[in-house]
């Protein structure tokens, strides 16, 4: 019984210190990610990666719209509504049999 009650102190002592610690460690890395992110070469770079980006995504979404002009969301005029011109083609509706809706089959 001795024995479990030392365990059971050194693993609460060890706990308690390891948290310490490994919130100290958690904090000093957070600072660090926070000096790199606010250095203005990263945030320079980080704004010609998301304009190149933009780029590069709206190209894409003009070869997707001219390859495959039947999909509205890659359309130019984004008619994606449910009138004409909105680049779907009708679908025949599916009705039920006369006998269902309670009709006669003669």
């Amino acid at each position: 019984m001795r024995y479990r009650v030392v365990f059971i102190v050194g693993l609460a002592v060890g706990y308690v210190l390891g948290t310490r610690a490994g919130r100290e460690r958690y904090e000093q890395i957070k600072r660090l990610a926070q000096r790199v992110a606010d250095n203005p070469k990263v945030q320079e770079a980080a704004g010609l990666v998301g304009a190149r980006a933009s780029q590069v995504a709206s190209k894409a979404k003009d070869r997707v719209g001219e390859k495959m002009p039947f999909i509205p969301s890659a359309r130019s005029d984004n008619s994606a509504g449910g009138g004409p011109g909105n680049g779907l083609t009708p679908t025949a509706r599916v009705g039920t049999p006369t006998t269902e809706r309670g009709g006669s089959t003669l």
